[in-house]
């Protein structure tokens, strides 16, 4: 038995192959069980506020597919209810390749990769391009950021899971990393400055 969302990840082909390969059983021990997440819980919602980088894939009608990076501050994208997602969409090179897939195939997929903690998040759904509500796209710009938004991406949620963390390599933020040295370096200058108190020394000098 199916949860009826399960198809969304699985199509015939999948469990097929899953069934040749062995690994059909579980899933559909996980399916019977209502395994397939499809509502934005408060753990996706968190994840999705941290995010500043995402992945977008659509297709055209006869299956050309196209993925394309999204980027912003922290908490440009926002969530509108249990089922629903949406972002700005900010000016870029005009290709529109997304925005043509999208208004002959409404299916769409979204990646978002956290190298800090070694995770990933799929969202199946369909989205849709929003250039007629100003107030949504007010709404959604994030404040003083310097990027001109076109229109909104409006993505309506099927289905969702969480990948494994095996061969994600750790990476960090250039500004995380920046943050961190500038804590270190201002912890390390505060030692110093105790330590030559206590020898009744003058303070070092502040670095840079």
């Amino acid at each position: 038995m199916s949860d009826g969302h399960s198809d969304v990840r699985f199509s015939a082909a999948v469990k097929e192959i899953q069934t040749r390969k062995g690994s059909r059983e579980a899933y559909a021990e996980m399916e019977a069980q209502g395994g397939t997440r499809t509502e934005i819980d408060e753990s996706l919602e968190a994840f999705l506020a941290n995010t500043n980088s995402f992945y977008f894939a659509t297709s055209s009608a006869d299956g050309q597919p196209y993925i394309q990076h999204r980027g912003g501050p922290k908490g440009f994208i926002k969530v509108l209810d249990k089922q629903t997602i949406a972002f700005a969409d900010y000016s870029g090179n005009r290709q529109f390749i997304t925005q043509g897939n999208l208004s002959e195939n409404p299916k769409a997929f979204i990646f978002v990769m956290n190298y800090a903690y070694r995770q990933r998040i799929k969202l199946w759904g369909e989205a849709k391009v929003v250039e007629d509500d100003p107030a949504l796209t007010r709404a959604l710009m994030p404040q003083g950021y310097r990027a001109r938004p076109e229109q909104v991406i409006v993505f309506k949620l099927k289905a969702w899971d969480i990948n494994c963390p095996q061969h994600i390599p750790q990476k960090f933020d250039a500004a995380d990393v920046a943050a961190a040295l500038g804590s270190r370096d201002q912890r390390i200058a505060e030692l110093e400055a105790e330590l030559a108190a206590l020898k009744g020394e003058p303070a070092p000098a502040p670095a840079g």
